[in-house]
């Protein structure tokens, strides 16, 4: 995204600097996303794509430009990372949808 918009690219680069003025909590936070990441009963590749995944889902750019630059570097391809956005928005379109439950029941109950 060009400069003066509300996401600049450059500002990932500045993440770290979120610890500046609070650095005992900004290294619990860190510590704790590099353990998350780290190889587990997941690999660290399958958990940077579901990382991508999410990141489409909350809509975060800056989670997308470094979970798209992180699948990649740990070897995922393209179809898998456009595959894996694709789960998520299923599951997205189904949470938007099942709510459809909800708003029936109500206009039921007002006599629709």
């Amino acid at each position: 995204m060009p400069e003066g918009t509300y996401y600049r690219p450059a500002d990932l680069a500045k993440f770290p600097d979120i610890g500046k003025n609070c650095p005992e909590l900004a290294k619990k936070f860190f510590d704790w996303y590099g353990q998350v990441f780290a190889d587990g009963a997941l690999s660290a590749r399958e958990k940077s794509l579901i990382a991508l995944a999410v990141a489409h889902t909350v809509q975060c750019p800056y989670c997308i430009d470094a979970y798209s630059k992180d699948c990649l570097e740990k070897g995922a391809d393209l179809d898998q990372m456009t595959e894996a956005i694709h789960v998520a928005a299923a599951i997205r379109g189904g949470a938007t949808l099942v709510h459809g439950v909800q708003m029936r029941e109500h206009a039921t109950k007002v006599g629709m």
